[in-house]
């Protein structure tokens, strides 16, 4: 997956291109969610976060972590973390339709939630940052060259802090889905990437949101290397009519939870995908 717009990892040019086709794809994710439930009727304990080895995830076989994390002094990273406030981020990042002279191309839309504890008591003044592709399913990366036009009025990066109920919004463009190489005629359902900062710099966390009724979701194999199928289904945001305003945006809505049973699957701690 792709990492922070300054360091980016693009996924759909990864070099670890394979022949597989979707059919082939899709049987192996089945095979396992298969051997995931006949499991959980035997007992086994749900499995809510990611398999970083997920077959079906091509690269990740040789890109996720296989040595245990090294722990480090907290207080020697913090010497070198970045510091930000209220002053530090404007309001006007939290709208990403604005950031050029023009107009962005697509589907216009207000995107908000909760920031969250397991508890379900908001988590105040955190910094949350997204990055995504434009309406044409392309990021600005010179590593992303997929023959889709580029958006002059669209950069697709913003950020804002939760106010006083945990609560977070963003204007944006809807992306749309995207090619990448994982296997023959792999596309990513469309979504928006999410990183939220606690207190400290070890404390940032990157997830992804992704919207209702996306057709891709079964034959996506970064989606469905999460094996329970109530973990993913936290990823998806719901359509929200009140969100919406009348002849200009669309509304959703997505919570984000950070501890507990229903948190929300985040990337791999110490991976780059």
């Amino acid at each position: 997956m792709k990492e922070s717009p300054n360091s980016a990892v693009v996924e759909d040019q990864d070099p670890l291109a394979t022949t597989a086709t979707q059919a082939q794809i899709s049987a192996e994710i089945a095979t396992a969610h298969e051997a995931y439930r006949n499991g959980r009727l035997t007992g086994s304990p749900a499995r809510d976060k990611v398999e970083i080895d997920f077959a079906p995830y091509r690269s990740s076989l040789l890109r996720h972590p296989t040595k245990d994390l090294h722990h480090a002094d907290p207080e020697t990273i913090e010497l070198h973390s970045p510091a930000f406030g209220h002053r530090d981020v404007a309001d006007v990042e939290a709208d990403l339709t604005i950031q050029h002279s023009g107009e962005p191309l697509g589907e216009r839309m207000v995107v908000t939630g909760r920031v969250l504890d397991g508890d379900g008591r908001p988590v105040r003044h955190q910094l949350v940052e997204v990055w995504q592709a434009n309406a044409s399913g392309r990021y600005i990366h010179k590593r992303d060259q997929h023959p889709a036009p580029l958006d002059p009025n669209f950069t697709g990066t913003g950020r804002c802090l939760t106010d006083e109920n945990g609560v977070y919004r963003f204007q944006t463009i809807k992306p749309g889905p995207y090619p990448w190489r994982n296997h023959t005629n792999a596309w990513r359902p469309a979504h928006i990437h999410f990183s939220v900062f606690g207190s400290e710099f070890t404390q940032r966390i990157i997830t992804q949101m992704y919207f209702p009724g996306d057709p891709l979701f079964p034959l996506d194999p970064i989606y469905q290397s999460i094996l329970d199928a109530d973990a993913r289904d936290r990823l998806v945001a719901s359509y929200d009519h009140d969100l919406t305003t009348p002849e200009y945006s669309l509304g959703y809505r997505w919570d984000i939870v950070l501890t507990g049973t229903k948190r929300t699957w985040t990337e791999p701690e110490g991976g780059d995908e």
